[in-house]
């Protein structure tokens, strides 16, 4: 990953979805983990979008702060640099559907 990273945190009590745009992609942090999202194409210059929402946050990159050139080529690596998979840790209970995450 290059320099052009964001962190994310969870620092509630609760699961948090982060949830990367355009392709959709959810990866669920517990309480206290962290993530790293970013390109995978070292050097380039990374700005990011963050939306919060209730239980969760959806992420928009694009090359050079350009909302016509969205970044699709990206990582989502753990505190350990292990790189992460769509639906990490996705809940398996009814909080989660096709459509986004149900929130009760």
């Amino acid at each position: 990953m290059g320099r052009s990273t964001m962190p994310v945190r969870n620092n509630g009590d609760s699961d948090l979805c982060l949830f990367i745009e355009p392709l959709g992609e959810d990866f669920w942090l517990k309480p206290g983990e962290a993530f790293i999202v970013g390109a995978r194409c070292d050097g380039m210059d990374v700005w990011f979008d963050a939306t919060l929402w209730k239980g969760g946050i959806s992420v928009w990159l694009y090359e050079d702060g350009n909302p016509t050139k969205v970044v699709l080529d990206y990582a989502v690596v753990d505190a350990n640099g292990k790189q992460l998979d769509c639906g990490h840790q996705r809940p398996a209970d009814d909080r989660w559907s096709p459509a986004g995450p149900v929130m009760h």
